[in-house]
């Protein structure tokens, strides 16, 4: 199974492929590391942002988009730009999407037996949420 882990953090949606067959997990390469919007009141640019994430998860075959969940209330509130890019990704009709609390994650990776260190993934250090989200759900 394909999957495409997400963290929304601003104006950008940044994502990490990811796949588990047979016990192994693999992350893929992708042309993306991030999809940006620079005007999310903008209501073209928002269909522009789905209709590339869609595009995206198509080529790539992904059968799965996992999206770290973000609090609606607090210090660590999501802003509504990120609201507005998560909607747009639900609403995507060929994608299976989910969401996954970072408190979630965290117990899935504390009862999980793989320990891996995030420097030897070769993924850059502002995707480190975006595979925790993806790795805590295949570990699920």
């Amino acid at each position: 199974m394909k999957i495409c882990g997400i963290e929304l953090k601003g104006n950008d949606a940044i994502i990490c492929l990811m796949s588990l067959n047979d016990g192994l997990f693999a992350l893929h390469e992708c042309r993306a590391k991030k999809l940006s919007i620079a005007d999310a009141t903008d209501t073209e640019q928002l269909k522009k942002f789905q209709f590339d994430f869609a595009k995206l998860m198509e080529d790539y075959q992904v059968e799965h988009v996992v999206i770290r969940e973000r609090m609606t209330k607090g210090k660590f509130a999501g802003g509504s730009v990120g609201f507005k890019l998560e909607a747009a990704i639900q609403l995507i009709d060929e994608l299976s999407v989910s969401l996954l609390s970072s408190s979630e994650s965290k117990e899935i990776m504390k009862r999980s037996h793989l320990k891996m260190n995030f420097a030897d993934t070769g993924l850059k250090q502002f995707q480190e949420a975006s595979f925790m989200t993806a790795l805590s759900y295949l570990e699920k």
